[in-house]
């Protein structure tokens, strides 16, 4: 379902906007341009709080991992 809505821009966005909406191979409206651009700027927020977050639990844990990881090493060895 779309829902109608007002936004105000920048006279050099709505500008670099409509001269992007010429190429093809991009949405072809301004509506269009806009909700696609919309969801990529939110499905990037969306993964960059995803890896903050995954970054949290491995700085968390991080020594844990660390010894972990030397002694797996410490089973190996040369060739």
């Amino acid at each position: 379902m779309k829902v109608k809505t007002s936004v105000s821009l920048s006279e050099d966005l709505v500008l670099g906007m409509d001269t992007l909406l010429k190429h093809p191979g991009l949405p072809s409206t301004r509506s269009a341009f806009l909700e696609e651009a919309l969801r990529q700027f939110i499905a990037d927020a969306e993964r960059r709080a995803r890896d903050d977050q995954d970054l949290d639990i491995l700085n968390r844990r991080s020594r844990k991992l660390n010894r972990e990881a030397a002694d797996t090493l410490g089973y190996q060895t040369d060739l």
